[in-house]
């Protein structure tokens, strides 16, 4: 089947029996894991309406009944004899693979032979291009077992898998660290091996537009058939994805069949009514938060199913969301009753309230050393702001950079600078953070791991100590936690926002080795222990501004204790 979007609605098109078939696919009703109900109303073809309907039930004893009903109103008796004719051709081969699957499940096969989709034979060109790339890529000195292992997906996956491969899925599923496996990613799409694509995805129904640059990302973004607009600087609305080069193989997106659910796993209720209507639906639902919705509104309400809460919980369409509502788990799930109390038909969405956790953030490889280097060239839209969730910012400065500057002149005082910048931009990378700018004497680097950017702190300094022979360099340094966005700033990549302002305001508290962290860094996992395990010397300060609207809690670190200098610049 082929399916395009127009004006906000799905329309489709096949051929069977040698004739078209062109249709309105209507949005699907469904709970997931129960049943499903689609619609199809057709403008070409056998038939002018058809209903499918498909249903699990557990059975008591054990084992599952699945139902599969279609219900068709044929286009004149041309139609009723092509259905007729066909159908029972559908029915022997639902009856067929479910036995199959039915038989291997009973034998403990975890992936059932029909469900599997055989390996595509690679030309011999595409074959050498491989063995090219892969050789090339493990005398980079990239990890071998890991190139191997992506070379070999590349080759034998199911399309549908390479169709949009994220990083972090395929880093679990192998059991490899994700800055590994990104890593071989980043050099692999420049070696010819894969695309790299920056998605944005729609906040509601999550589908997929892609864009083969950064610079191609839009400031705003809609999508039809939700009926929204949206910017990119709303967080976790832009994924980077990656896809196989054309060159190594064709990746066919093939759909064969819309099947809404499938592509929509967040959603767990989707249920159209009419004015006045209303019905029950028991979905099956894991403790957590649920987001509440009205099909092309942007009006949300919140349900948190737990231990604690209502069995039966009334959702009215005109319903103002005061207050999240508790639901309680209970033995089968809480009971959800649905009133469309409006004079028209709406659709009503429950789905899960969190974001995949799998995906690859902007803020995540924006500040990832290896992507500023392999692709320096790219850029953002002058008027996109792009989210890029949370980021620690480090900055370090020279104390004393004006003095040193006088005695030595200024020849000599680049070098020193240019020299230390170097050990500092090494480590920065070395703790998986990534250089963001130099500002004269000072650098910013940005991290994904408040606990990364400390310890980077403390390297820093290690490599500074008092009474070092290789550098004059004394540096203070500051950082501060909290969401930012990404902007084109002289095209180059920058950050903005008022984590970054604080982080470089904090500067004010720190001198010669000594570190001025926010309240917010020295609250991330895992810091408080960590400095606790290095005997830090903390004291606890505040930094006021008239340009702030509330003072700043701050933790300083004198790391070499007694070796404070009270030069500035």
């Amino acid at each position: 089947m082929h399916f395009e979007e127009r004006d906000g609605q799905v329309r489709g098109w096949s051929k069977n029996g040698g004739v078209r078939h062109e249709w309105l696919e209507v949005p699907w009703n469904w709970v997931a894991g129960e049943w499903l109900e689609s619609v199809r109303v057709y403008d070409r073809g056998f038939m002018k309406v058809m209903h499918g309907v498909q249903r699990v039930e557990a059975l008591p004893g054990g084992g599952t009944r699945f139902t599969a009903y279609f219900g068709f109103l044929p286009r004149g008796a041309l139609g009723a004899t092509a259905i007729k004719l066909g159908f029972p051709g559908l029915e022997k081969a639902y009856r067929k693979v479910l036995a199959e699957i039915d038989q291997q499940l009973a034998a403990a096969v975890t992936v059932p032979a029909a469900l599997v989709v055989p390996p595509p034979v690679l030309s011999p060109e595409a074959r050498a291009r491989l063995d090219t790339i892969t050789a090339d890529l493990i005398a980079q000195g990239l990890d071998r077992a890991v190139v191997e292992q992506l070379v070999g997906w590349v080759r034998t996956a199911d399309d549908a898998d390479l169709g949009r491969i994220q990083v972090c899925e395929r880093a679990r599923a192998w059991s490899i660290p994700e800055e590994t496996l990104l890593r071989v990613c980043l050099h692999a799409t420049r070696a010819g091996l894969l695309d790299l694509s920056w998605d944005v995805v729609c906040p509601h129904c999550r589908g997929v537009e892609g864009h083969g640059r950064l610079g191609a990302l839009p400031a705003d973004a809609g999508c039809a058939s939700c009926a929204i607009v949206f910017g990119t600087d709303r967080e976790n609305v832009v994924e980077i994805t990656f896809r196989v080069h054309r060159s190594i193989r064709e990746v066919q997106v093939r759909a064969f069949c819309s099947a809404e659910p499938a592509h929509k796993s967040h959603v767990r209720v989707q249920r159209a009514l009419g004015p006045g209507e209303a019905v029950e639906v028991a979905p099956a639902l894991e403790p957590r938060r649920y987001r509440m919705r009205l099909h092309g509104e942007e009006r949300y309400g919140y349900l948190d199913v737990g231990a604690e809460g209502e069995a039966e919980i009334t959702w009215r369409a005109s319903a103002s969301f005061d207050a999240a509502l508790r639901a309680s788990l209970g033995t089968n799930g809480p009971t959800l009753v649905l009133e469309n109390d409006r004079g028209e038909e709406t659709r009503f969405v429950l789905e899960e309230a969190q974001w995949s956790d799998v995906a690859l953030r902007p803020g995540r490889l924006l500040s990832f050393q290896e992507f500023r280097d392999l692709f320096s060239e790219e850029y953002l839209g002058a008027d996109v702001q792009l989210a890029i969730g949370e980021q620690t910012i480090l900055f370090t400065d020279m104390v004393g950079s004006t003095a040193l500057y006088a005695s030595r002149g200024d020849p000599a005082a680049f070098v020193e600078v240019r020299k230390h910048f170097a050990d500092v931009f090494a480590l920065i990378a070395e703790h998986r953070g990534a250089v963001v700018k130099t500002i004269g004497d000072a650098a910013m680097g940005a991290f994904n791991d408040p606990l990364d950017a400390v310890r980077c702190a403390r390297a820093i300094h290690d490599r500074f100590p008092p009474g070092c022979t290789h550098s004059v360099a004394r540096l203070r340094i500051s950082l501060n936690t909290g969401p930012c966005i990404a902007v084109k700033l002289n095209a180059n990549i920058d950050y903005f926002g008022g984590t970054v302002n604080v982080a470089a305001k904090l500067q004010a508290l720190a001198e010669s080795w000594q570190i001025a962290m926010s309240a917010t860094t020295f609250a991330a996992p895992g810091v408080a222990a960590w400095l606790a395990d290095q005997g830090a010397a903390l004291e606890d300060c505040v930094y006021q501004s008239k340009a702030l609207t509330d003072e700043v809690q701050v933790k300083r670190w004198t790391v070499y204790l007694g070796t404070v200098s009270t030069l500035t610049t």
